[in-house]
């Protein structure tokens, strides 16, 4: 049987804490900020978390990195 690879593309996208949440940067953040309002800034500061099944999936993925 071979060996599970980690998912290299969620790798660089994706970390995984503690309690199992997903953490990853937002989007529309990489450029043309002048023309974005600043409480769209705001909100796009800081990272994102993303809980249940699908951090799962994403755990699941980076398993055998962890």
């Amino acid at each position: 049987m071979p060996k599970q690879k980690t998912h290299k593309g969620m790798q660089k996208r994706f970390k995984i804490t503690a309690t199992g949440k997903a953490k990853h940067r937002k989007a529309n953040r990489g450029h043309i900020m002048s023309k974005k309002s600043a409480d769209r800034k705001q909100a796009l500061r800081g990272d994102g978390v993303i809980t249940g099944t699908v951090a799962k999936k994403i755990a699941d993925a980076l398993r055998p990195g962890l």
